[in-house]
């Protein structure tokens, strides 16, 4: 290594972009995707690469590096030329995905760009017909590069960039002969950069043997999380997102959020659809006026406003104590900016909530994230129909409760109630209902059960399922799982509109009846009731003491369940992984 080897902390640099002599068709893709100021890792290594020296750079996954490499050879490319000039080696064919499509996006700005990638599952035709109309960068697994240079197929004689990313991974998946055999088959007068996020004997040996003289950068990682925020991510489809939002607001219990977008056009389609949906939603990003910036953000600290929809340049120095949520609506691509979103949320020692939306192809970026932060994030569901209503009637309730302690007006509004009950005849609960309705206006305060999916049912083993009758359209009567043995379901009289959770029955039953753990089965909680799977020889005594317990206030009523056990997906047989090549 060379003399003037660099060492990097990861405080937040004062460069821009536009300080790194990146070309103007560069800087405008990053200002496109909201990136104004580079990482550590970008403002170290993409100077020596635009100035062609080879490079070794130890950071882990998710500080930037995928910019750091792309940004200085979408730079050099040269358009003319057919063959491929920069070659990006990765581990996986999620990473090599990724990369190509951060090449992509840096070089929106820049016509006729080319970038292929190559792994292995994908069928040849189309890389095969890619290659030979001409491409400019290609990313792939060392495996399937390997292949087409066996067959011929892939031309590398005219490479100028070589980046090895993520190197530790490849070699411990067993790739190093691949990777040496494509370094050594490759033009001596490449420049290479060599990414990895540990620098075991084998990389050295390798940064030694074929780059020259490279600069050494390392980041040395400082970025946390403070430990008063919760992290949760949501896996979802990307078209999914406007819905999942939509029922994590109903949901939540949040005072003031931000919600993060990658790009403006993104943020301000998110606050239209927001208020327009009846929530007091403000975009700011890149375009916004200073002016208006600074009155957004007054409305948030007022309370006028309870959401803004952001980029991660419009949020920067954001500090507003009612933000109890942040919601990575597009979750960032590097750790620093996951770090600096979150970290809006959760300060000063206060409690907050992070919800991050990841595609399934974005898996790989949590596991970045919880490696670089050391911290786990918890995976949740989309919340159902039910949780939804659940929630709109408590809300419904505490209207109800706060309406009932304005006496004045309550005397007033009970005269003018009883004289209508007394002239039209009717009850007074109907009454209560028709007022229901006019406050609630047209929008309903339910929502509609989704259909239920057909699901197969738990047949026991050894038995066949009947047929279907087509004569008769009849259908076999479907057996469900039992209880087990000894076991029996009894009905309690709480449920998710109670916001009860299963430990607090089981706490609350376990002390009242002196039950063991072992006494519980399966716990099932439904809207108004919840299903408990007790000892069928409980005596009379315990379930009279059970029978007069209370949780959250409410008097349980336990007696056993005579209407049908429903089921739920803990019922269903597993289903066997599927594998893909």
């Amino acid at each position: 290594m060379t003399s003037d080897d660099t060492a990097v902390e990861t405080e937040t640099p004062t460069l821009t972009f536009s300080d790194l002599g990146l070309s103007d068709a560069v800087l405008k893709a990053l200002r496109d995707v909201g990136y104004e100021t580079p990482s550590a890792i970008q403002a170290a290594t993409i100077p020596p690469l635009l100035a062609g020296k080879d490079v070794v750079g130890l950071a882990q996954t998710g500080t930037g590096k995928t910019a750091a490499f792309a940004l200085p050879i979408i730079d050099r490319l040269d358009l003319s030329q057919k063959t491929p000039q920069a070659l990006v080696l990765a581990p996986t064919r999620e990473l090599a995905l990724q990369v190509c499509e951060a090449f992509e996006k840096y070089a929106s700005h820049l016509k006729g760009v080319h970038i292929l990638p190559v792994y292995g599952g994908q069928g040849y035709g189309v890389q095969l017909s890619a290659l030979r109309r001409g491409v400019h960068v290609v990313v792939g697994t060392p495996g399937r590069i390997m292949d087409h240079l066996d067959k011929g197929t892939l031309d590398l004689s005219e490479l100028k960039y070589l980046v090895l990313d993520e190197a530790d991974e490849m070699l411990k998946m067993g790739f190093a002969e691949d990777v040496e055999t494509i370094l050594a088959d490759t033009p001596d007068t490449k420049q290479v950069a060599l990414f990895s996020a540990t620098m075991p004997s084998t990389i050295r040996r390798m940064s030694q043997q074929y780059l020259h003289d490279p600069e050494e950068i390392t980041v040395k990682t400082k970025t946390t999380t403070s430990a008063t925020i919760t992290q949760r991510y949501l896996v979802v489809q990307w078209q999914q997102k406007m819905d999942a939002l939509t029922r994590i607001l109903e949901v939540e219990n949040f005072e003031g959020m931000i919600i993060f977008g990658r790009t403006k056009i993104v943020t301000e389609e998110i606050a239209e659809k927001l208020r327009a949906r009846g929530y007091s939603a403000a975009a700011i990003n890149g375009d916004v006026a200073q002016d208006k910036r600074e009155r957004t953000v007054n409305q948030l600290k007022s309370g006028k406003l309870d959401i803004l929809v952001a980029t991660d340049v419009a949020a920067r120095g954001l500090d507003v104590e009612r933000i109890s949520h942040v919601v990575n609506f597009d979750i960032p691509t590097d750790t620093e900016s996951y770090v600096h979103r979150i970290g809006r949320t959760g300060r000063a020692g206060r409690s907050g909530d992070a919800i991050s939306f990841v595609t399934p192809r974005e898996r790989g970026l949590v596991r970045a994230i919880e490696r670089a932060t050391r911290q786990e994030l918890t995976e949740i569901q989309l919340p159902s129909v039910d949780e939804v209503n659940v929630t709109r009637l408590a809300r419904f309730d505490d209207r109800i409760t706060a309406a009932l302690g304005e006496t004045e007006r309550i005397d007033r509004f009970r005269d003018i109630i009883a004289h209508y009950v007394r002239n039209h005849d009717i009850p007074e609960v109907d009454v209560a209902a028709a007022l229901a309705i006019v406050a609630q206006g047209e929008s309903p305060l339910l929502l509609d059960a989704e259909p239920e999916r057909p699901r197969r049912e738990f047949v026991d083993r050894g038995e066949r399922p009947a047929r279907f009758d087509r004569d008769s359209g009849d259908r076999p009567e479907r057996k469900v799982r039992p209880p087990r043995p000894g076991m029996a379901t009894y009905r309690i009289a709480v449920g998710k509109r109670h916001r009860v959770e299963p430990r607090q029955i089981v706490g609350a039953l376990a002390n009242e009846g002196g039950l063991k753990r072992d006494d519980f089965g399966a716990i099932q909680i439904r809207p108004d009731f919840s299903l408990v799977d007790l000892p069928a020889d409980l005596p009379p005594s315990t379930l009279d003491k059970l029978s007069g317990t209370r949780i959250s206030g409410q008097l349980i009523q336990l007696r056993p369940d005579t209407g049908g056990r429903p089921r739920n997906d803990d019922d269903r047989p597993p289903r066997k992984p599927r594998h893909r090549d």
